[in-house]
């Protein structure tokens, strides 16, 4: 071979190195960007702000799959970059916004409605997490909800991503027992109690531009849509291509209005599960939804006011919701008396899925419900006393609920609350004590006998509120300062010697008493 020869052939060799060289760069780049096909919906680029509801839940197969063609790369490199994304979505609490397929199931405002996802690849256990947030139960209250709170009406606000706290975290500092289940957060866009199966209305209203536009309403009421009960329906459809028909449980959770969600849906939830051919058991977890009747005599306008006693709104609202309750609780009472179904002790024992309640005994909003504010300008002698009665009531009607967690504290919602682990009841965490409910509902599938020592009925023994230790800090709401119960009540207006109350004498003795029953 000739001089030139020997030259040409040699920088024939290197042109094929160098695109050899390229390619398998090429690849490499690609398949981290990609996830490769398996990765699916696990890609962390977060999705552009401007696609519509339909494009949203397919973006991460499509970019998988764009970016992988003709990149070369092998399958073991695939897979690899698989294996990647999955151990990098893992490490992160985000879950992602998929709005729903089925475009007829809507938010108040006819805007989708939809999920946050955060999967856990491998995992058979499912937290279905209902959002709270009252309701509103005529043109008043959803026109006064809808200009003060319109994430709550509509979802054109939402942003992409959200964190998980508490149970929703994929931490396991700080969620041991349930950071390796797939989390789905359901925001609350209905308003109300998730019980509505309302129509689409007639004509829908424009999916309008700009955030002022969206709160413009005109005076037909029939405008907003009621459908919280078709939304959970619509996400659990969704969800069978990411794998709940494979899962082995299923938790329906849910804080204040999301929790009086879960016992109004649970039975619907494993019914359709069941329809599906899924062989889950579905749970349900009330955190802060049990709620009583309220004492205070209302004006009987209330269908034109917006101050409303519990019992009214949801009597008036389940005519504009379409409202539906369990069926088994609905044949207990007649026509126009299904309001009750709301109500935790007057449902509970219609249900046949596992339930576990969450409860504090002094909760913020049932006092919020008789004008009671802690930490705010006033407290009458009268409604000291209701809020000392309400800790008994509330702690009688959880007597027959097989399980339980209720602390003797001023608060409201705790499943959430990123410092979760640390409030107890009798020396056990809430964690703790569900992890012991879901051994227990483990063995008894599996025909075993539960272990002992193991406690998930935790219901405090002392009487005051603020007894138990570990309580939440009481804040005064005009300095934010923290006081203790005593300081408050005094901040508060109330004469603790003509109640009988020794301010020296008392502070010890509640110290006493949370110590010993707390």
């Amino acid at each position: 071979m000739n001089i030139l020869g020997k030259i040409a052939f040699l920088l024939l060799l290197g042109g094929i190195w160098c695109q050899n060289n390229r390619n398998a760069k090429a690849s490499g780049k690609s398949t981290k960007k990609s996830g490769g096909n398996q990765g699916g919906d696990v890609s962390q680029s977060p999705p552009v702000n401007d696609r519509t509801p339909e494009s949203t839940e397919n973006t991460g197969n499509t970019r998988g799959t764009g970016s992988s063609r003709g990149t070369g790369g092998t399958a073991e490199a695939g897979r690899e970059g698989a294996a990647g994304a999955r151990a990098a979505a893992q490490q992160t609490d985000e879950m992602r916004l998929h709005f729903l397929k089925n475009t007829q199931v809507t938010c108040n405002d006819g805007t989708a409605a939809g999920f946050y996802l955060k999967e856990f690849r491998g995992s058979r256990r499912w937290l279905l997490f209902l959002e709270g947030g009252w309701c509103c139960h005529s043109k008043e209250t959803c026109d006064s909800r809808y200009q003060n709170i319109p994430r709550l009406m509509s979802s054109s606000g939402w942003p992409q991503t959200k964190r998980g706290t508490g149970i929703l975290s994929s931490q396991a500092e700080e969620n041991p027992h349930w950071h390796n289940a797939n989390i789905v957060f359901i925001p609350y866009c209905s308003s109300d109690v998730w019980s509505g199966t309302g129509p689409a209305p007639t004509p829908p209203p424009r999916l309008r531009q700009g955030r002022e536009k969206e709160r413009e309403r005109t005076t037909n009421s029939t405008e907003y849509t009621f459908m919280g009960s078709l939304i959970i329906r619509e996400v659990i459809k969704d969800l069978i291509p990411k794998g709940i028909k494979l899962a082995k449980v299923v938790m329906l959770s849910g804080t204040s209005a999301g929790g009086t969600g879960v016992l109004l849906n649970i039975e619907r939830v494993a019914s359709q599960l069941e329809q599906l051919g899924a062989e889950a058991q579905v749970r349900g977890l009330v955190d802060s939804g049990w709620f009583l009747e309220s004492k205070q005599q209302r004006s009987p306008n209330c269908p034109e006011t917006i101050s409303c006693s519990p019992e009214d709104a949801i009597k008036i609202g389940l005519r504009l919701w379409n409202g539906v309750v369990p069926d088994r609780c609905q044949q207990l009472y007649k026509k126009g008396e299904e309001w009750q179904c709301f109500f935790g002790h007057k449902l509970y024992s219609t249900l046949t899925s596992p339930l576990f309640v969450v409860q504090w005994l002094f909760d913020e909003e049932q006092l919020r419900v008789e004008n009671i504010y802690m930490g705010g300008q006033s407290l009458s002698a009268e409604q000291w006393q209701y809020i000392q009665n309400l800790g008994r009531e509330l702690k009688n009607s959880l007597t027959d609920v097989t399980a339980v967690f209720a602390p003797s504290c001023l608060s409201h919602t705790l499943i959430t609350k990123s410092n979760w682990m640390s409030f107890q009841v009798r020396g056990t965490s809430l964690p703790r004590s569900l992890q012991c409910w879901d051994r227990s509902l483990e063995a008894t599938r599996n025909n075993r006998t539960p272990a002992k020592g193991c406690p998930y009925h935790l219901v405090d023994t002392c009487q005051s509120p603020q007894c138990n230790p570990t309580c939440p800090a009481l804040v005064d709401q005009a300095t934010q300062q923290e006081l203790t119960l005593l300081q408050m009540l005094v901040a508060m207006g109330l004469d603790l010697q003509k109640l009988g109350l020794d301010p020296q004498g008392d502070a010890a003795s509640l110290a006493s008493v949370g110590s010993n029953g707390g």
